[in-house]
């Protein structure tokens, strides 16, 4: 009996050890499919590139990075999976051989900066026919006075004075003026005439002649 037990065991091992090598072998040569997925930044910053294209152009799929710059796909082992988004320049990811089924990244995106030639747009086709355009350029009088008139100093600085105030200047004067009485709610109330300071302050404006130049403009 432990001769005919010897044999039946040496029998069960080879047909599993010939069924499966086979299997084991076929399993090999195949690539794992691989759940991809990670995070798309802005360089070396925390922000996230939103509508970034995640493609596999030997497989024809890919998907794209939500708001957040998440993504996640299935690819193959060994794949070369493009990153593209406008404004940076293109980054590629291979695949590889993992030990479990899923594979993170955080691809850093670099800006691509192109630049461009400068273009200068004159209504003349040359620098001398628009020197010779502005030499014989010549304008009506009554505009030329009209200009100076209304560009004179006396004519903006009555303007000036003439200028009601906007919302943003009443708001500043009331909230000087609630400043002003609350700064001096617990002063008495002075009278200008017994004030030493302001009749020192009148003999000096009569003394410079204040007054007569006041009469005479």
């Amino acid at each position: 009996m432990t001769k005919m037990y010897k044999i039946y065991f040496l029998l069960i091992a080879i047909l599993l050890f010939v069924g499966l090598l086979p299997n084991q072998a076929h399993a090999q040569g195949q690539r794992k499919v691989i759940t991809f997925s990670g995070l798309v930044v802005q360089g070396d910053s925390a922000y996230g590139v939103p509508g970034a294209n995640i493609y596999v152009l030997k497989a024809g799929r890919g998907t794209s990075t939500d708001y957040r710059g998440f993504f996640t796909m299935p690819t193959w082992e060994g794949d070369t999976v493009t990153i593209s988004a406008v404004g940076f320049q293109t980054q590629r990811v291979i695949i590889p051989r993992v030990t479990d089924m899923s594979y993170h990244v955080v691809v850093n995106m670099k800006e691509s900066t192109t630049m461009l030639a400068g273009v200068e747009v004159l209504p003349f086709s040359n620098e001398e026919q628009f020197k010779e355009a502005f030499v014989a350029l010549q304008l009506p009088s009554q505009e030329i006075e009209n200009m100076e008139k209304n560009l004179s100093p006396r004519q903006l600085t009555n303007m000036a004075m003439a200028m009601p105030m906007d919302g943003s200047l009443n708001f500043k004067f009331y909230l000087n003026q609630q400043a002003n009485q609350m700064g001096n709610r617990n002063f008495a109330t002075t009278i200008p005439l017994l004030n030493p300071f302001a009749w020192i302050e009148l003999i000096r404006s009569i003394k410079r002649g204040d007054f007569k130049k006041k009469s005479r403009d």
